[in-house]
């Protein structure tokens, strides 16, 4: 029965429904894009320059002793993109850390310069 009121109606509801379908389909066929990871290929020298360098001059000392398994956790949790990245950072500084300065040598006993000299023949008879 055609309605009076809404003339048509009969044409557009199939046409919604078509719509929904394809609408469906589109968004369950379309492929997920993934983040890309930016500092993927890049040497750990230019991870550093690029990423670190703003805070700190240079790599030395900033490993101070870790083993590079738990340096690479801690740059994975607060400052990589990935754990391959945090790896190959952690790895990098822990090849430049130099030893922290130790205290200055306490000074051991003096060396002779040169050798002790005999002692003076006794003067007799005066």
């Amino acid at each position: 029965m055609r309605s009076l009121i809404r003339p048509g109606r009969e044409v557009i509801a199939p046409l919604l429904v078509f719509g929904t379908i394809a609408a469906a389909a589109a968004v369950l066929t379309t492929p997920f894009v993934s983040a890309q990871n930016l500092d993927a290929g890049k040497s750990p020298e230019k991870l550093f320059a690029d990423d670190c360098a703003t805070c700190h001059r240079s790599p030395r000392g900033l490993a101070k002793g870790r083993y590079t398994l738990t340096l690479s956790w801690f740059l994975q949790d607060h400052y990589s993109a990935g754990s391959d990245t945090a790896k190959a950072l952690a790895a990098y500084l822990v090849s430049v850390d130099t030893p922290p300065a130790g205290p200055a040598p306490k000074p051991g006993p003096k060396q002779a310069k040169s050798k002790p000299r005999p002692p003076k023949p006794a003067v007799q008879g005066q």
